[in-house]
């Protein structure tokens, strides 16, 4: 396996530059979309050649158009209707988001692109099979019944993706995507993207990819100054009032919380402080869902309160802020959660609240993920030894946010 190590500051060619087809570059440009990214411009000669590659960047970079442009541009439409191209998504959100994203392009090269996952029934998502199906976007459940039942055939798939490897890792999925890939013929190509390319990850790297370039996309630092990054102190009790507060400085905010019933519970408790806000979870059906990403993309939902189903499946260019409301439990999480905002060049606000007993907690994710952050308040400097000295403890910061008066 080969290795390349790129900063984001290379030189930027154009996607004619890169050999990207005329009529694919047309359709970028009328979604403005006139300059590649990093992952982009090193992964797309390789990746067009039918090569094996994995590449690691960071979420927001780019990775959908890194592996959806050399997809479209190496796939002819199939007369047997069958897939010849498979995309591995961990999230409904997320394949949907890619179906989206690469089906006007697909178009122009006369390709059908269709989504398969669950929560949803089966009759439309059977009906487009019938119909014919060039590249599959597949969550690994939905793709397994659809596999057992016979109605989708994997025998001539020539490219394979697998996207954010490390979350299918994450939630258990390993086993299933090894499956998939068995079922498939041995002379295909295997692309692995991911923001993370841990112990898990590589045992997929080394049972299915032949020879890979390994790739690590790194930020540079202009990029990593558009996030800024802020711990606030808070006492438990406290954490809902501080949040809205920091909500009212933001346009659009993404607060993460640990459960389903939390995230349901903290969006009315922001509505009753005249927030609009709407929660997403797992418990909730696909078009429940579907919904309030709908709504909060269009601005008429200003704040989602998300588990981390939808940590890989918000895809909003213009998220102002992220909330850690309950503080993730690793560095790999606060990540990914984080990544929902600074979005396609934009600037962003990460906001973790921090309870004195999370103090541990929060300084290993800064110091393993070596942020910029700032700690706003105090922790305890002693614990209360009465009830009554708790009154003396509390920590409970501003919620300042740059430019918010004071």
């Amino acid at each position: 396996m080969s290795s390349s190590h790129i900063n984001a500051a290379t030189p930027v060619p154009s996607f004619a530059d890169l050999g990207v087809p005329s009529e694919l570059i047309k359709i970028l440009e009328q979604r403005r979309i006139t300059v590649p990214l990093p992952v982009q411009i090193v992964t797309f000669g390789e990746a067009v050649a039918g090569k094996d590659l994995a590449a690691r960047a960071p979420t927001g970079s780019g990775k959908t158009l890194a592996f959806g442009l050399p997809m479209i541009s190496r796939l002819s439409h199939d007369k047997m209707r069958s897939p010849t191209g498979l995309i591995l998504a961990p999230t409904r959100e997320l394949a949907a988001q890619i179906s989206n994203e690469l089906s006007p392009l697909a178009v122009a090269r006369n390709l059908r692109v269709q989504s398969f996952y669950g929560g949803v029934g089966f009759s439309a998502q059977l009906r487009s099979l019938r119909k014919g199906t060039d590249i599959a976007v597949a969550c690994p459940g939905r793709l397994e019944d659809l596999m057992r039942s016979g109605r989708i055939q994997l025998g001539g798939v020539k490219m394979v993706v697998v996207d954010e490897a490390d979350r299918m890792a994450d939630m258990g999925f390993l086993p299933a995507v090894r499956g998939i890939l068995d079922a498939i013929k041995e002379d295909h190509q295997t692309l692995l993207f991911s923001a993370t390319l841990d112990n898990d990850v590589k045992v997929i790297m080394d049972s299915y990819q032949h020879n890979p370039t390994y790739y690590e996309i790194d930020l540079d630092d202009e990029s990593k100054r558009r996030i800024t990054h802020q711990f606030h102190i808070v006492e438990q009790a406290e954490r809902t009032a501080l949040c809205a507060k920091l909500i009212s400085a933001q346009s659009s905010t993404v607060v993460f919380v640990r459960t389903k019933h939390g995230a349901d519970r903290l969006a009315k408790q922001l509505s009753h402080q005249g927030i609009n806000a709407a929660a997403i979870h797992g418990d909730l059906t696909q078009n429940q869902r579907e919904r309030a990403l709908t709504a909060f993309r269009k601005g008429t939902v200003q704040t989602l309160v998300a588990t981390d189903v939808a940590a890989r499946g918000v895809h909003v260019d213009d998220v102002g802020c992220v909330i850690h409301y309950d503080l993730p439990e690793n560095a790999k999480s606060y990540l990914h959660r984080s990544g929902r905002t600074a979005r396609a060049g934009a600037k962003g606000t990460v906001v973790a609240l921090v309870t004195p007993k999370q103090r541990a907690m929060a300084k290993n994710i800064k110091s393993t993920l070596k942020l910029n952050a700032e700690f706003i308040g105090d922790f305890p400097s002693r614990k209360p030894t009465r009830k009554r000295d708790a009154l003396f403890v509390s920590a409970t910061p501003r919620a300042q946010l740059p430019g918010t008066p004071k």
